[in-house]
This record gives C-alpha cells, structure tokens and sequence, in this order.
C-alpha cells in the first residue's frame, strides 16, 4: 500500500483495535464460495403454490370472458341468449348494424368515465405500465371493469382479440393475490405476468408461447425468480384448458389445425424472407396507423369529452362491417379461413384494409380491446395475398409465415411468435420458415420502427422501455479488477486541519473522500470521510484518530461489482474500503462508484473497437520446369497480426 504515512505503533484513545467487521448478511460474507449462474434462492418455491392458484384463477377468468363476448354477439347482432362464440358476419340487420358498435362505444366510454380510465385500450401497454412504475400494483375493480367493457365492446363487434384484456385480467388477478400477502414489488410483478401469460394460455391453448410472450415482453428479466413462475402458471391454465376441452366446454387445441404437408425448404426459405421483410413493414404500418388515429382524437381535447370518442371509433366500426363484416369481432373463423387457404386474393385485400382501418380507428378512439387477433388476421392476409405468387407452398402456409412475421414484427417477441404460429396448428413442417420469417420481420421492425405499438404508449406517458437483455458487466466483473490499489492513507495523530491543508483541491487525495487510518504495521483502524475533514477543519487539536469511525461497509476483492453497487446503494454510500476477506485489518484498496463505471468501460470497448485478428499474404509456389512461378495462393500467416481501430458510437467499419 503506497502512500501510508508513519504513525504511532499506539492507537488512539478510544481506537481499540479492530474487531472483523460484518458486511450485512451471510450472503455476502461468503460469497466468493456462493456465486453461481442464478440468484435465485429457495425463497422462490413459497410463491409456487400461488402461481398454480393465478393459473386457475386466470384460466376460469379468461374463458369466462370468451363466453361473455358470446353472450353479447350473440344478443347485439341475433337477439338470443347464448355464450357460444360466434362471429358477427352472418348477422342479417343491413344498416342497423352499423348503430350497434357506436352503442358498445357509449357503453364503454361511460364505463371508463365513471369507473376506471384505466381500461381504454388494449391492456398489454397497461400491464408494462403497472409493472414499471406502479410497483406491479394493479386497483381490484379493474379484474371486473377490464373483461366487462371489453367483452361489449367486442360483442358489439369491436376489431379486436380478448387476449389483450385477458392479459391484464389475469395480470390484475396476479396483482390483487400478491398484494394480500408480504411479498416484494418484485414478487408482485412475478405473480402479475403470471397471471396474464395464464389468460393468454387458457384463450389459445399455448403454454409455452404463453410463457415466452411473458418473459421477452412483460417481465422486464429473464431469472428463474420468474420464468419458473409463469411456465407454472401458463401450464396450469392449459391444463384446466384441455380438461374443459374434453367435456367439449371449450374447442380443442389446436384451434387452427391445418392440413400436413412435407417440410418446408429450399426456395420456399427465400420466400418466408421476403415475407418477413414484408411483415415488417407492416409492422410500421400497423403501429403508425394506430397512433396517427390516436394524434386525431386527441386533438379533439377542449371540444368533445374523451367519453364520447369510442363512440366515433364505433361509428367507423360499423361503416366498415358493411364493408368487409368478416372484419367484425374476434375473427378467429377467419383467421382459420386465411390459414386453410379458403380466401381469394381480392378477399385477403379486403380484409387486410378494411381490418386496418377499422381497427387502428378504434384503438385510437380508446376503446376497450386487444391487439393480438387482429395482428395476426391482417399478418395472415398479407402472407396469403404473397402466397398466391410465391411458389412452393399452398396460400395458407404463406398465411402461417404472414402471421407470425406481423407478430414478430409489431409485438418484436420473436421467439414468441415463432412459438405461437406452432402451437395455434401444430405445424411443426414449418418452424423452420416460420423461424425465417419472423426473424427477418423482427429485424426489419428494429430498423425502421423506434418503439412497437407497445412501448410506444408507455412511452407516450412519459416513461421509456428498453427491450433489450444483455449480461450486466456489473455481473461478471470482480472488485480486485477495478478496486484503486494505490490509496492515501493517514496516521491516527495526524491533525485534521494539517490534512485538511494538505488535500488540495484537484489532487488525486482530494478526489479520494474516504481516507483510511492504519497504524504502524499498516493495519486499518479506522476511516475518515471527507465531510468529517470538513466538519473538524477548525478544530487544530482534532486528530485523525479522534475523528475516524468504523467502516460501515467493506468490500473484498473477490466479489462482484453487483453486490457492491447493490451495498452501496442501500448504504447510501459512495466509496468503501477493500479489504482482505480472512483479515478484515488488512487494506488492500478502494472502490467507488466511478470504479464500477469502469466495468461499463469495458464493455463498451469490445461494442466499439474493431479488430483485424487474422491477415491473409500471398505465398507462391516453386519454379516450374519452364522456370516460372507456379500459381499463387493466400494462406493465414503463421504469426497473427492485430489491428484495431476505435469507433465513436453508431460507428461500423467495413472491410
């Protein structure tokens, strides 16, 4: 340890010697002998029992709510009682029918004006919204007003799924369970995508995209804390799926089959690309469809209540069921439609349009509805109208590829997608094009498209969603990498103003603001903060030894930076000695919080430095009988030679 100044083998009066000190926790102690791949412990498995309950709470919830959305089709467009899920294109009203969507559109806006705003729009933004700002707390009246106005708004023919409200239905049930128990934000947020990715498992009969849509878009981590909680949930509810489905209470999975065919390859691979490259921008035209309506209504602020704009979103639903009616509902029959190939081209261009229209209208008027049904029915059409030229594959496998590469691209949950297409038909022949597709439609998404149609709402109030997951540096980095060995340290009989005067400002101790008192041998006896220099400046008999105090925190060299960011944040503290694990006396450096930025440094120098490793030089071969050269050839020299160049951000060199 440099720097160390003579001082007395004595300590001072009152500096006994040092006891070990505690860090806070066993964990932490110990940690060089715990660090492991996860961190989650065995207080996870307390909050299974509850993940089982959210799943059959949110698969009762979220088919009560397919059988709401019946009863209303059923009354608003054939005037009987019955909850089977029917659709409204068959309906025989003519003009009357374009008034039934604008009286679901009063319904709803007085529902939101005198019950809770927060069920305008089509629940997923909603959910993220509670989740990143709300501490995963969601009200109670919201799990009844939610499904309510979301099943009359598409009973009344709303163009919308029930997978969006039943996200957040089952998120809301997820909430209301962990906030009547003790449990941590964190926790809470677990239970809450829990629940929605349960309703979005118990509608499609999809566990397993179910849990992936809840992990890349709604859990905002991928730990086991988590995903193990949702898989649980997710797999709950199709159970309870598959059992209603077998005393015929449900339709059975898949709820798209398709016909077979032999596995997709070769050129139809080229085609699933231009599809994923069409699906993405696609994307882009869904999503600013969306928000330039929403742009619209908003300027009517100051002269019409938002209350009465879903009824203008109505009227619009309306004039575009005379339209194209198969537009209308849920459309989940001609989802199926798409698929089976059944819909010509001028039907598929239909559809896309009028869907889009009437869709993106009522979203912006902030109705009550989801978002994912109608992706996918205009993603299907723009895959089966593709489909007709494209060769190798019939219409409706093109239809597959155009919904999964519109979901990957407008939700940008690609592996979601992928999952999704599969599960909703169970066509495994085409994951590999599915995979294609989606990919490609993802990547287009990200270029042209700043934020989706999710995180642009959330981002519209004020907050911002970072969707992408990397490894914190924090994580893989240790104290004894960035910790500065190189350390002032001070005796105990050293005055205080005398150091004060000596710690110019701008010097490398200035900069230093914690300073460690050792005794003669070098053993820490103490530390002195930099406000207590201040404090005692005044005082010439007040010596180091007099001022210094226990450390409250130490770090050890082999533990990760995480742990110290994570000490120093609940300590409130910006600097902490670092010290020997066996002997807590022995100071070997210190790390603040500008050290931890240098993890960050370092990984921003393998983002950004761009390196040659190997080089390539022409060798020619012996003299032929002619005596010229033989051919030459390029070979990977036997000594690599390296050349980097740094690049500002935003930067690429090209070869």
């Amino acid at each position: 340890m440099s720097g160390v100044e003579e001082s007395s083998t004595e300590a001072p009066c009152g500096a006994s010697e040092p006891e070990p000190i505690e860090v806070g926790s066993d964990r932490d102690h110990s940690q060089s002998d715990t660090l492991g791949d996860f961190t989650t412990t065995p207080s996870v498995l307390k909050l299974v029992p509850l993940a089982i309950l959210i799943g059959a709470l949110g698969a009762g919830i979220s088919l009560a709510l397919l059988d709401m959305i019946g009863f209303f089709t059923n009354l608003f467009y054939y005037q009987r009682i019955s909850v089977h899920l029917v659709s409204p294109n068959a309906n025989t009203l003519g003009w009357i029918a374009v008034i039934i969507p604008v009286g679901g559109g009063l319904i709803v806006g007085i529902m939101a004006r005198y019950g809770s705003e927060q069920i305008r729009g089509h629940g997923i933004p909603e959910a993220m919204e509670r989740i990143l700002i709300n501490g995963s707390k969601v009200q109670p009246r919201l799990a009844i007003l939610k499904p309510i106005s979301s099943a009359i708004s598409i009973g009344s023919g709303g163009p919308f799924g029930a997978e969006g409200p039943i996200i957040l239905t089952g998120g809301a049930v997820g909430s209301i369970v962990g906030q009547l128990l003790h449990l941590t934000a964190a926790q809470r947020r677990s239970l809450l995508v829990a629940g929605a990715a349960a309703g979005m498992s118990a509608v499609f009969g999809t566990p397993v995209a179910a849990t992936l849509f809840g992990v890349e878009l709604l859990a905002f981590e991928f730990r086991p804390r988590s995903m193990v909680l949702i898989g649980i949930a997710a797999a709950t509810a199709d159970g309870l799926r598959m059992v209603m489905a077998s005393a015929h209470l449900v339709a059975p999975q898949p709820i798209f089959p398709v016909p077979s065919h032999a596995p997709l390859g070769g050129v139809v691979l080229l085609g699933a690309a231009g599809v994923g490259i069409a699906c993405g921008f696609a994307a882009w035209l869904m999503t600013q469809a969306v928000y330039r309506f929403e742009d619209l209504f908003k300027k009517l602020t100051g002269h019409i209540h938002w209350m009465w704009w879903p009824m203008i979103g109505g009227l619009l639903i309306g004039l575009g069921g005379l339209v194209d009616p198969r537009a209308l509902g849920v459309g989940y029959d001609s989802i199926h439609a798409e698929l089976l190939g059944e819909l010509g081209i001028g039907a598929l261009i239909s559809l896309f349009v009028v869907k889009l229209v009437i869709w993106s209208g009522a979203l912006g008027s902030g109705t009550s509805g989801g978002i994912l049904a109608p992706i996918m029915m205009m993603g299907a059409a723009l895959g089966g109208v593709l489909g007709h030229a494209l060769p190798g594959a019939s219409p409706g496998v093109w239809a597959l590829l155009g919904l999964s590469g519109a979901m990957a691209g407008v939700t940008r949950s690609p592996f979601t997608a992928i999952i999704f297409a599969f599960e909703l038909t169970h066509d495994q022949n085409s994951l590999l094009a599915l995979l294609v597709a989606a990919t490609i439609a993802h990547l287009v998404s990200v270029l042209v498209l700043k934020r989706s149609i999710l995180t642009e709402k959330v981002a519209r109030r004020g907050f911002h969603v970072m969707r992408e997951y990397a490894v914190d540096p924090l994580e893989a980095t240790f104290v004894r990498e960035v910790m500065e060995a190189e350390v002032y340290t001070i005796n105990p009989d050293r005055s205080i103003p005398d150091l004060y005067s000596t710690l110019a400002e701008g010097t490398p101790a200035r900069r230093q603001r914690l300073y460690p008192v050792v005794d003669a041998s070098g053993r820490l006896l103490g530390i002195v903060p930099w406000s207590h220099v201040l404090a005692e400046r005044s005082h010439p008999r007040r010596t180091a030894g007099d001022a210094m105090v226990r450390p409250v925190a130490v770090a050890y060299p082999d533990e990760i930076l995480r742990s110290i960011a994570d000490r120093m944040a609940s300590l409130e503290l910006g600097v902490l000695p670092v010290v020997d694990r066996s002997d807590p006396t022995n100071l070997l450096g210190l790390i603040s919080q500008f050290d931890l930025l240098r993890a960050r440094q370092k990984l921003l120098e393998e983002e950004r430095t761009v390196e040659r490793i190997l080089t390539l030089r022409r060798v020619r071969g012996p003299l032929r009988g002619d005596g010229t050269d033989g051919s030459a050839s390029e070979v990977p020299l036997d000594g690599v030679a390296t050349t980097s160049v740094s690049l500002p951000p935003g930067e690429v060199e090209m070869p």
